[in-house]
């Protein structure tokens, strides 16, 4: 940029000197603004640059890790293009990067004198794109650089390496970009001023940690399996949506398998994925254990996964849900067997054979003969035959034991064991008289204080299932079932007051 004019210019030497002396008073008068506007703004080593690169390196690592294009370039570019921010193309259209509309775009139009002329060679307003904030900017710089039909010219770019900033802004420069010949130059120079290329390795620098309130929903773009999504706070269109993050409709049906039209409504903290996800998860869980209500589809959103790939991998269809409990591989090769589907039952869960008559009560079988030593029932501990042996008294005569006969229950008040003379049957036999089990005392019903209830669990049914049924939380119907997981059975008794 060529000085605002030469003050030495045809100027006798001691005009010279006077120059320089008002110069000097004007400099220290109005604080260099004179010399200011005569310097190339992106040459000058700002407070404003530095907060510009502070603000914006994380969505230039993402895009870079997202898009291909070096966090570098991007911030140096965002920097030469909006001013560090303070253009009134940025201010008034979070627009960083000078994108016009185009024919194709359907978004928010901000307008400013520029480089377009009418037919009688006048300058008018050019059209640029308006976005709702600087991130969404920032994303479509990437895709501009991305779209297919622009391969021609920018395609190149992305097979360079991605550590190459010389490269990729002398390559801006031949993919005919920016039309001042020292493009490159200034790129290169802030890149190294500021030691952008720090940035263009994924992972290098940590993100800041924002402490988030667990009740807070985080909205934006965000980022799960290296790939990028979109978060509102508020129901929102497929087709606002596109417009918000500049990418088609279309391509935004294509990433996201629960999408199908435009103007379909996406819930508030939905994800839309910004870009194809991935065929297999690239963190460390190999294995995702199925929640409550949780499908295979909200696997994959969570996830970042394929569906179909992720249904493969599963041995199930896209269709199919899982059962509350199972686990459900991310990433490697295929499982040996389909995991469980929700409402079949679980071949290892532990039945209940405990036998009971219509009103739930415990069979205890009768012996079917006297001589019997003992009567066979079952406890609730195990399925195993527990013998009961019965009393016996020695036979005066013989002095071995003999066999009670079978217990009958004596009338309510009656003392236990009963005080009884031993009858004799004249043959030196003794008789011994029946032995009574003690009473089994039912305490009577109180209104004031109720009976527990029960829900017997039926085939298909799900812990969140039965807690919606009865107006429960599941952490509620765990807490009062002592349930340390969401795993219950066909059968099993779950009190629910």
């Amino acid at each position: 940029m060529r000085p605002i004019f030469d003050v030495t210019t045809h100027i006798p030497n001691n005009t010279i000197i006077m120059t320089k002396y008002l110069f000097g008073c004007l400099l220290l008068l109005f604080g260099g603004s004179v010399f200011a506007s005569a310097i190339p703004s992106e040459l000058i080593f700002t407070v404003d640059q530095e907060r510009y690169i502070k603000r914006y390196k994380e969505i230039a690592i993402r895009e870079m890790e997202r898009s291909g294009v070096p966090a570098s370039i991007k911030l140096a570019q965002g920097i030469l293009e909006s001013d560090s921010g303070k253009s009134s193309l940025a201010r008034s259209a979070n627009n960083h990067f000078g994108i016009k509309c185009g024919s194709g775009w359907q978004g928010e139009e901000y307008y400013k004198k520029d480089d377009d002329y009418d037919d009688n060679g006048q300058l008018i307003k050019s059209c640029f794109r308006q976005y709702r904030n600087p991130d969404a900017s920032y994303v479509a710089h990437s895709e501009f650089l991305r779209d297919p039909a622009k391969s021609f010219r920018y395609g190149f770019l992305f097979r360079l390496e991605p550590t190459d900033y010389k490269a990729w802004a002398k390559g801006l420069r031949q993919a005919g970009y920016a039309t001042n010949p020292r493009y490159p130059e200034l790129l290169i120079s802030l890149i190294e001023r500021y030691n952008l290329n720090q940035y263009d390795t994924p992972g290098a620098v940590d993100p800041v940690d924002v402490e988030v309130p667990t009740n807070e929903m985080i909205t934006g773009i965000l980022r799960a399996n290296d790939v990028s999504y979109f978060v509102s706070e508020a129901p929102i269109s497929v087709a606002e949506v596109a417009k918000q993050v500049d990418l088609s409709a279309r391509r935004l049906l294509d990433y996201n398998e629960g999408l199908s039209k435009d103007d379909q409504q996406i819930p508030p903290g939905d994800r839309v994925y910004l870009q194809k996800k991935r065929n297999s998860y690239r963190g460390k869980e190999v294995y995702h254990t199925v929640e409550v209500g949780e499908t295979l589809y909200d696997i994959a959103q969570r996830y970042g996964l394929k569906l179909d790939k992720l249904a493969k991998r599963n041995r199930l269809q896209e269709t199919d849900n899982p059962a509350t409990g199972v686990k459900v591989k991310l990433r490697g090769s295929k499982i040996k067997d389909a995991p469980r589907l929700e409402g079949t039952p679980d071949p290892d869960a532990i039945i209940n054979e405990i036998p009971t008559d219509t009103d739930g009560r415990i069979i205890i079988d009768e012996p079917t003969d006297e001589t019997n030593t003992g009567t066979t029932t079952t406890t609730p501990t195990g399925n195993r035959p527990v013998v009961v042996p019965r009393p016996t008294t020695p036979n005066p005569t013989t002095g071995n034991p003999s066999t009670n006969p079978p217990s009958t229950p004596y009338p309510s008040g009656t003392g236990y064991p009963p005080t009884t003379t031993t009858p004799s049957t004249g043959t030196g036999t003794t008789v011994n008289p029946p032995v009574v089990q003690p009473p089994v005392n039912v305490p009577p019903t109180n209104p004031t204080n109720p009976q527990p209830e029960y829900h017997t669990v039926s085939a298909g049914e799900t812990l969140y299932a039965i807690s919606r049924k009865y107006g429960l939380t599941v952490d509620r119907l765990k807490q009062i079932n002592q349930l340390t997981n969401n795993n219950i059975s066909i059968g099993q008794q779950l009190k629910i007051k």
